[in-house]
């Protein structure tokens, strides 16, 4: 998933996205046992908890949609979440759990039956299996135009590829009500890890009355139906966005926190002056070069830890000076990933020389000949590179950069095109910023040569990342295609193949994407946030940073 920064809460602001495989999915079935109180924190003793208890979050940016369907970014997610509850969730430490299904149940990964619990929208009516067939025909149904319709594609769901290509009705997709409370999906290949593919946001149920009713208006505040443990009562734009204790989520006798304030300021500095303040209770990112003085000042209330996203910079493959690899190679050989690192960010981050994570579970590391080469062979090399694509002196490389508005990712375009204009001499960058939704729609559009760009998982397993890059992928919106990658992608989900033939197929199709290089990777991103010691269940161990204030409380504090 996309992040506004690098992601909200995000490490250049981020709190972000995604789950964990667990072996629990892979067996036959979870049990209402397991089922229960999912997600729920450990029970608090009263006594210690404030009397208001109320949270003020600083979510990073203004949304583009708080439409499930509708979005791609983690700061919509982040306020999704916690509307909408889908057929599973995630604990604190990323583990796959039921959710609205109390169990399901598949004997070959390609049939998948899930058993619903008792659980009520807001308005009173019963969450049903028709429920999330509506909502997962909406997503790949072509008027709805999800940036996510090829999720389910991805998941292998039956007839989602031709439903998104107009060649089939909605209704024709593999999903099924077999009763009120049991929903059946079939897919065309096993695909082991489906469960875990459900936490993300775009698997999330609407109330099919609502939508159909107020249409693009279901979630304003006056209008919206929930089933998860917070609804939406006010939204100011570019002010702040409050959400209420929703009495009839399944699980509010576990729920502490009655308001959530999300708040979209996009400022590091503001966001670190206002935490400072009392203003805010968890803080979405600092400026780099206040780290280690913040860290000093505030000791724990700084928390870093690893995640599951990729800083890096997107080429348009379809428009010059992009659509030629010599010149995509280039750039991104000659980039100085260790100065960006350790000097321009400095807070864990690791050079990236393959786009998965590496600490991703499921997967067989790539390592790049190239990555073993000191600087000055990488420039020598990218300098010829650039000479046979018709670049020097006389006819410098020139492009231009954009980002999304924020002072970190500012600092990181001002510090990569000093870098390679050092580097090569003849690059000359424009840099251009625009506010996050104009920036999605520029980005979406294809109006751009070279932009910034973070993408975190959607869940624990490497096609999370390598999918996006799939010909034809919603999210694949620098404009790649390969027959040999998807070709490699394609194999991983066949009859038969093992989980270590899986891992090694993962692995070639990183070595196909740095053969193409349509990316230009910097780093992978620690996450990194402020957080008030009166908050109680909030350390994230979830290395998809699926955050949920439903398990957190407020402690006494003055």
């Amino acid at each position: 998933m996309v992040s506004s920064s690098r992601r909200t809460l995000k490490a250049l602001p981020s709190i972000t996205l995604t789950a964990a495989i667990t072996t629990a999915v892979f067996l036959s079935g979870c049990g209402d046992k397991a089922a229960s109180n999912a997600g729920a924190s450990a029970k608090i003793d009263p006594n210690v908890l404030a009397e208001k208890q109320q949270i003020v979050i600083n979510n990073g940016t203004e949304p583009e949609s708080l439409d499930p369907h509708k979005i791609s970014g983690l700061p919509e997610a982040n306020i999704i979440r916690q509307q909408l509850v889908g057929l599973v969730t995630t604990d604190a430490k990323g583990k796959t759990i039921a959710a609205m299904a109390k169990s399901w149940q598949s004997e070959d990964n390609k049939v998948w039956v899930f058993k619903l619990r008792d659980a009520k929208w807001s308005n009173g009516d019963p969450v049903t299996a028709q429920d999330f067939v509506y909502s997962l025909r909406r997503v790949v149904d072509p008027k709805t135009a999800s940036p996510y319709g090829s999720y389910l594609v991805d998941a292998k769901v039956v007839g989602a590829e031709a439903i998104i290509n107009g060649k089939q009705s909605p209704d024709t997709l593999g999903v099924k009500a077999l009763d009120n409370k049991t929903l059946e999906v079939r897919l065309t290949e096993p695909v082991p890890y489906f469960v875990d593919m459900l936490i993300h946001t775009s698997t999330s149920p609407v109330h099919p009355a609502t939508v159909e009713k107020f249409g693009v208006k279901w979630t304003d505040p006056k209008n919206i139906v929930v089933n998860g443990p917070y609804k939406i009562s006010e939204w100011s734009v570019n002010d702040k966005i409050v959400l209420q204790r929703n009495p009839a989520y399944y699980d509010n006798a576990h729920t502490t926190i009655d308001t959530i304030t999300l708040l979209p300021i996009e400022s590091e500095t503001t966001n670190v002056a206002r935490y400072k303040a009392g203003e805010i209770d968890i803080g979405a990112g600092m400026p780099t070069e206040q780290f280690d003085e913040l860290k000093a000042e505030l000791g724990d209330q700084i928390q870093v830890s690893p995640s599951l996203c990729s800083f890096y910079y997107q080429y348009n493959n379809k428009k010059p000076p992009f659509d030629d690899v010599r010149v995509r190679r280039a750039l991104a050989i000659a980039l100085d990933r260790d100065t960006i690192t350790q000097k321009v960010m400095g807070q864990g981050q690791t050079p990236a020389y393959q786009y998965t994570p590496p600490s991703i579970q499921g997967m067989t590391p790539f390592t790049p000949e190239w990555q073993s080469w000191d600087q000055k062979k990488r420039v020598t090399e990218a300098k010829k590179l650039l000479n046979e694509a018709g670049y020097n002196e006389q006819h410098p490389l020139k492009f231009e950069l954009l980002y999304n508005t924020n002072e970190g990712n500012k600092k990181l375009a001002v510090a990569t095109s000093s870098l390679l204009k050092e580097a090569i001499g003849f690059v000359d960058v424009s840099l251009m910023n625009k506010e996050w939704k104009t920036f999605l729609d520029t980005f979406r559009n294809g109006n751009y040569q070279l932009a910034r760009y973070t993408w975190c998982g959607d869940y624990n397993e490497p096609s999370t990342f390598l999918n996006i890059a799939k010909s034809g992928n919603s999210n694949n919106w620098g404009g790649y295609s390969s027959v040999k990658f998807d070709s490699i992608m394609n194999q991983t989900l066949k009859e038969g193949v093992t989980a270590e033939q899986r891992a090694e197929l993962y692995r070639q199709a990183e070595a196909q994407l740095d053969a193409d290089m349509p990316q230009l990777n910097v780093f992978h991103i620690v996450k990194l946030s402020m957080v008030k010691p009166y908050v109680i269940n909030f350390p994230l161990q979830d290395p998809l940073s699926n955050w949920q204030i439903k398990d957190v409380s407020i402690a006494k504090h003055d």
